[in-house]
């Protein structure tokens, strides 16, 4: 009789850990979450401006975040992948030419049922006239802050994530010594903040460049403090400030702005730092 007992304690206990190793291996991937929506807000990066086939113009199709051109392998391709029910449900609220203080107005118009949320914004904010038309910290701050309370308030479901502003440093860096480039950059007046007088090597133009580069990282370290007040807000950690772009990353008709190639290198750093699937 003990005998019986005890064996059919070890039964018990057998399955019961089977159980348990069965749950443990299956939970993470009944708990996986993907969005059945995506909504991008930003500006004239999250448009994709100048990579399609007319120039000087918005192409949504090649966005990194909500686009749907297979070469560029959006976010929201990337999830539709993986999850039918998002597809077609993609949409892109970005505003070329759009500030920090533009973003509560974007926010504004997302749908109450929106699950997931794209933010890439404050390049404009670095990219002025002049270094002192740079947006303030504390401005820029508060602006943030007061977009992210409206797209909690309008969908308190959504998951938002933050993408960090490119390194607009860099783009100095690869294309200073390029005679088209800086054509371009002074016919255009472009991030003369950052772009002005581009061989110049006197201290004055060294530190206005420093001082940009810092605005920058200021910014992207506003983006990562306001973020973490939100359970609901993951922040990339800098994975794409801290992204290297070449010439083949930018668009040879402002020497600016990223190019179909960029898009897709926005979206692999973006996706690999993005935190989905949540669990």
């Amino acid at each position: 009789m003990f005998a019986k007992l005890l064996n059919l304690k070890q039964s018990i206990f057998v399955v019961s850990l089977v159980v348990m190793l069965v749950l443990a291996n299956v939970q993470p991937a009944l708990a996986a979450w993907y969005p059945n929506n995506i909504t991008a807000l930003g500006d004239s990066i999250t448009r994709a401006y100048n990579t399609g086939s007319t120039g000087f113009s918005d192409a949504p199709a090649n966005s990194w975040t909500t686009g749907t051109n297979t070469s560029v392998n959006s976010l929201y391709s990337r999830i539709l992948a993986v999850n039918p029910l998002i597809s077609a449900k993609n949409t892109n609220l970005a505003v070329s030419g759009a500030k920090m203080v533009d973003l509560n107005g974007q926010a504004a118009k997302i749908a109450t049922t929106t699950e997931y949320v794209t933010i890439l914004m404050g390049a404009n904010d670095v990219c002025t006239s002049s270094v002192t038309n740079m947006t303030a910290v504390a401005t820029f701050q508060a602006q943030f802050e007061a977009a992210m309370a409206t797209i909690t308030s309008r969908a308190p479901n959504a998951k938002v994530y933050v993408v960090s502003i490119p390194n607009v440093y860099n783009l100095w860096t690869v294309f200073k010594n390029n005679s088209t480039a800086r054509a371009t950059w002074s016919l255009f007046k472009i991030c003369q903040s950052l772009l002005a007088n581009p061989t110049s090597t006197k201290q004055a133009d060294v530190n206005r460049r420093a001082a940009v580069q810092q605005r920058n990282r200021e910014f992207n370290t506003v983006l990562a403090t306001v973020c973490a007040r939100y359970t609901q807000c993951h922040f990339d950690n800098n994975a794409v400030f801290n992204t290297v772009f070449t010439t083949a990353d930018v668009s040879t008709r402002d020497y600016f702005h990223p190019s179909l190639s960029g898009q897709t290198k926005l979206a692999g750093a973006a996706w690999a730092a993005g935190g989905l699937p949540y669990p």
